[in-house]
């Protein structure tokens, strides 16, 4: 499980937004590239080329999940 010390630290590679913790992955704030990065281990797989992009509406449903805006 990932801390809430080490999430805050965290962003995402790409464009530096916050992520958000969905189940085992990392889900970035940033509506334009909606990244979601996996976690194996307990650690976090932050590469940009092992990440995928959620389409648009998944990657809504993760945010209101998580109480964050989208607009």
């Amino acid at each position: 499980m990932i801390s809430k010390e080490l999430l805050d630290i965290l962003c995402c590679p790409e464009t530096k937004a916050d992520l958000v913790l969905d189940g085992n992955f990392l889900v970035s704030v940033d509506k334009n590239t909606r990244r979601r990065y996996r976690i194996e281990d307990d650690i976090p797989i932050m590469l940009i080329e092992e990440s995928e992009q959620l389409d648009l509406e998944a990657w809504k449903e993760i945010m209101i999940k998580h109480g964050k805006s989208f607009d």
